[in-house]
């Protein structure tokens, strides 16, 4: 019930919200030029491109959501109840640290949080692999899911701030596509690698990979890595 009374709410919230009214509306263009213009303005910016493979290579390689029931079940022995709590600890964590973030204020240099924000989440990840303590394992996922938080705060600010906005809902779907293609993709990474290295080196070897990319990104974009406020 109360989920239903939220969603009424959301519902009812939404239907007030009026949009400004616009006298430069284009025709809508066909559906490739769409798509191509808004790859075009992905790799025309020194910042969001960057931005937007950092995310999508943590999420394809350095995740281990799809391997939670084996390392609640056969390393950490804490049956479905443990589970359930592993499974919820990144959302946590997320929710602590958009908190945290809305009370601080804007971050100074973006592009180094952005950086070390996935470059500790594949430690975490690294660290989560490795661990055989519960508690651990929980806090290690929250940070994982708090660090993701900020990834996704500096983007999708990126992405509202660096757009033009009439190609603005191009831009952010074919990045949906990306993030949204990755989870599935790599789940199924996930699995494929835990059956050929074992469960803990899979993982082990994502939070690698992560840092890895890390390193790369930092190097060939020095624009994200020299990027200060938000909006300057």
């Amino acid at each position: 019930m109360p989920k239903l009374l939220l969603l009424v709410a959301a519902s009812v919230a939404m239907a007030s919200v009026r949009p400004p009214a616009r006298t430069d509306r284009r025709p809508p263009a066909p559906f490739f030029t769409s798509v191509r213009e808004g790859v075009a303005v992905l790799f025309r910016e020194p910042v969001l491109l960057p931005a937007v493979v950092l995310d999508l290579f943590a999420v394809l390689f350095g995740g281990a959501t799809a391997l939670l029931p084996i390392f609640a079940e056969e390393i950490l022995h804490v049956g479905p109840r443990g589970f359930g709590l592993l499974r919820a600890a990144p959302a946590v964590g997320a929710l602590l640290a958009s908190a945290v973030m809305v009370a601080r204020g804007p971050f100074r240099r973006a592009g180094r949080t952005l950086l070390l924000g996935v470059a500790g989440f594949g430690l975490c990840m690294i660290g989560f692999a490795l661990s055989r303590s519960f508690l651990l394992s929980l806090a290690l996922l929250a940070a994982s899911g708090a660090l993701d938080m900020v990834s996704v705060l500096v983007r999708s600010t990126l992405l509202q701030l660096r757009v033009p906005e009439a190609l603005l809902g191009r831009v952010a779907s074919i990045n949906q596509i990306f993030i949204g293609s990755s989870n599935e993709i790599g789940a199924f990474e996930s699995g494929a690698a835990a059956r050929l290295l074992g469960t803990v080196p899979s993982v082990v070897m994502g939070g690698a990979i992560t840092l890895a990319v890390v390193a790369v990104v930092a190097w060939r974009a020095p624009a994200l890595r020299r990027l200060g406020p938000l909006g300057s």
